[in-house]
C-alpha cells in the first residue's frame, strides 16, 4: 500500500506537501493533555521546548488555538481569536516562535467539523455566528443539525452545530483561515480533529490550498469485538482507516487506531495479535506504515477522560513497540512529562536509538515469534527487539543490547 504520488515531487522545501510524508523520520509529541487548559499552558510549554527539541521530536501537536466555548478549545466559536483557556495570543506567538528556533514544527489542531453558534436562528437554534469575524448564517450549517444547509457529508458530532463543508462560502472561509494560520500565526502541520464528520476530499482540499508541512486526521471508530473479547482480525477497521487517507489524495496521514486497539490488548499476555494472517503488523502500519501515526493515548483515550486508556503497567513496552516499527509514532504528554524522569529517560532513549539506527516510516519489518507472552522482530536490518515475559535473544554475534526495561530489549548491530 505505500505507493504515493509524483505531484508531490516538485515544489521547494517550505510548501513541500510531501517532503516530509517521503522522508518518514518524524517522531510527534502530543504536548497536552485534557487538563492542559488549567495550568497556563502556552507559557508551561515554552519552557519545555529546550528539552523537546533535544528529546528528537520533530513536532509538537498543540491544543486548539481558538476561543471556545468549552476550554479545552473543542466547541469552537470566534476561530480567529486566538486568546484561548490556554494562554494569550501573545503568549502562543512568542511559544511558537521559540519552537522555530530550536526547530520543531508546531501542529495546529483543527476543529472545523463543527463550530458552536452566537445567536438564535431557523429554528430557534443557536446556528448563527453574528457579531464573529466569520459572520456565517444557517447555510453554513447541516440540515442534520439543525441547519439551513445541506446533508452532512459524514457523521454528526451530536449537540452543536456541524459545518456544512458543501458551501463554497464556508470553504472559502476555512481556507482563508487555515492559510492565516499557517502563513502568519506559524503553525507549520495540522490535526484534523473529528475527521468522520466531513468528506475527506475537502480534507485534501484544505491541505491543497493551505499546504501544512504535515498533516494527520483523527479516524476514530471502534475496533471488531466479539463476545470474548477483541477480534484477531481488524482488516475492516483498518480498511476504513485507509479508506480516508486515500480520499484525502494520499497527502494525509491518519492516526493507527487499529494499532493501539491490538497493541493494548496484546500486552496483557497475547502477544499473538501483533502478526496478522500474512506475517505483518495488523494495524494500518501493516499496509501503509508512511501513512499511519501509532501512538498509546490522548487526550480522550487516556488522561483524565480516559474513554479507551492503554495498559498503565505496559506503557514502556508499547513504547518499545511503536518507537523501533515502521510508522509515525506519537508519544502522549502524560507520560512523557508526567509519569516521572524514568519514563521520559526510556523514551528519549528509544527516540536515539530510532535516529542513530535510521528506522523512519517505510523501514522493513521481519517478524520472528510472535505468541502469547514474547514478541520480537527485527526492523530495518541493523535493530532487534522483544517483548514480553518469554526468554530470548537474536542469533548471531553483531548484536549488541541498547536498551532494556521492563518486559522488553532492543538490540543493534
Amino acid at each position: 500500500m505505500g505507493y504515493y504520488n509524483n505531484v508531490f515531487d516538485q515544489c521547494n522545501d517550505q510548501t513541500d506537501i510531501g517532503r516530509v510524508l517521503r522522508d518518514g523520520r518524524e517522531v510527534i509529541l502530543q504536548a497536552y493533555n485534557w487538563e492542559s487548559h488549567k495550568h497556563d499552558w502556552w507559557r508551561n510549554l515554552d519552557g519545555k521546548v529546550p528539552d523537546i527539541a533535544k528529546s528528537g521530536f520533530t513536532s509538537a501537536w498543540l491544543p486548539p488555538p481558538s476561543q471556545s466555548l468549552a476550554p479545552e478549545g473543542y466547541l469552537p466559536q470566534d476561530l480567529y481569536s486566538l486568546n484561548s483557556a490556554y494562554g494569550s495570543e501573545h503568549l502562543l506567538k512568542s511559544l511558537l516562535h521559540k519552537m522555530k528556533q530550536y526547530k520543531v514544527r508546531a501542529m495546529a489542531d483543527i476543529v472545523i467539523n463543527h463550530r458552536v453558534g452566537t445567536t438564535r436562528g431557523h429554528g430557534g437554534m443557536y446556528n448563527r455566528y453574528d457579531g464573529l469575524s466569520l459572520p456565517w448564517d444557517e447555510h453554513a450549517v447541516t440540515s442534520c443539525t439543525g441547519g439551513l444547509g445541506n446533508r452532512s457529508t459524514g457523521d454528526n458530532f451530536n449537540g452543536v452545530p456541524n459545518v456544512d463543508h458543501t458551501q463554497q462560502f464556508v470553504r472559502k472561509d476555512i481556507i482563508g483561515w487555515l492559510r492565516w494560520l499557517r502563513n502568519t500565526v506559524g503553525f507549520q502541520d495540522f490535526r484534523f480533529d473529528f475527521a468522520r464528520g466531513y468528506s475527506a476530499n475537502y480534507v485534501k482540499e484544505y491541505i491543497g490550498a493551505a499546504k501544512p508541512l504535515f498533516s494527520v486526521g483523527e479516524c476514530w471508530d471502534s475496533c471488531k469485538y466479539n463476545g470474548h473479547g477483541l477480534d484477531y482480525n481488524q482488516d475492516s477497521h483498518r480498511q476504513r482507516i485507509i479508506n480516508w487517507i486515500d480520499s484525502t489524495g494520499q497527502i494525509s496521514a491518519a492516526f493507527d487506531f487499529t494499532t493501539k486497539g491490538i497493541l493494548q490488548e496484546a500486552v496483557k499476555g497475547q502477544y499473538w495479535r501483533l502478526c496478522d494472517a500474512q506475517g505483518k503488523p495488523p494495524g494500518v502500519m501493516g499496509w501503509w506504515p508512511s501513512r499511519a501515526v501509532t501512538f498509546l493515548d490522548n487526550h480522550d483515550t487516556g488522561s483524565t477522560q480516559a474513554h479507551w486508556p492503554f495498559p498503565s503497567h505496559h506503557i514502556m513496552e508499547g513504547y518499545a513497540y511503536i518507537l523501533t516499527h515502521p510508522g509515525i509514532p506519537s508519544v502522549f504528554y502524560d507520560h512523557f512529562y508526567d509519569w516521572g524522569s524514568s519514563f521520559h529517560d526510556q523514551i528519549v532513549k528509544l527516540i536515539d536509538i530510532r535516529r542513530r539506527q535510521d528506522i523512519h516510516s517505510r523501514s522493513t519489518i521481519r517478524i520472528l515469534k510472535a505468541e502469547s507472552n514474547l514478541y520480537a522482530a527485527i526492523i530495518g536490518e541493523k535493530l532487534c527487539m522483544k517483548l514480553g515475559d518469554g526468554s530470548w535473544c537474536p542469533s548471531g554475534r553483531d548484536w549488541t543490547l541498547a536498551t532494556s526495561g521492563h518486559r522488553y530489549a532492543v538490540w543493534h548491530k
